[in-house]
């Protein structure tokens, strides 16, 4: 058994349904203060596959992968809880969603303070950084290999 999981849309429970949005909200909207509208319709989707870390009754990292309606993979959501931060379960996360994601076309919009972390993942700044809910964010692509 691996402390990693990974499950679409279509395959949670309401437990882990309630656990990674319980951290979402925790993160982006307490922690950031960034009152957005988290519940985007997308979670239950077939074709949208969580990846999260939860070595014991606590999530303690997550993502979202979707995919857009150009067949290309969109990565958000990406959070960690404050007492799991700099362990590394972003970077583990990250390979996960790289490998499902294969040799596709992949955005996500990072956090600015960030992107170095997904520049090593081969994502390049595309633009000028945007306000996001009072945070600069700004979109970064990886290309198709």
């Amino acid at each position: 058994m691996t402390d990693l999981h990974r499950a679409t849309g279509d395959q949670l429970s309401a437990a882990t349904l309630y656990a990674l949005l319980s951290l979402r909200v925790n993160v982006f909207v307490v922690e950031q203060k960034c009152p957005y509208p988290e519940l985007d319709g997308r979670d239950l989707r077939a074709d949208t596959v969580h990846f999260w870390w939860q070595p014991g009754a606590d999530m303690l990292s997550y993502l979202r992968l979707l995919t857009e309606p150009d067949g290309s993979a969109r990565i958000g959501r990406v959070c960690t809880a404050p007492a799991a931060r700099g362990t590394g379960l972003g970077t583990r996360l990250m390979a996960a969603a790289m490998a499902e994601i294969g040799d596709r076309d992949a955005v996500l919009d990072a956090q600015v303070q960030v992107q170095g972390m997904y520049a090593r993942w081969g994502f390049q700044p595309l633009g000028e950084p945007f306000d996001d809910d009072g945070i600069l964010h700004i979109t970064m692509r990886r290309k198709a290999m």
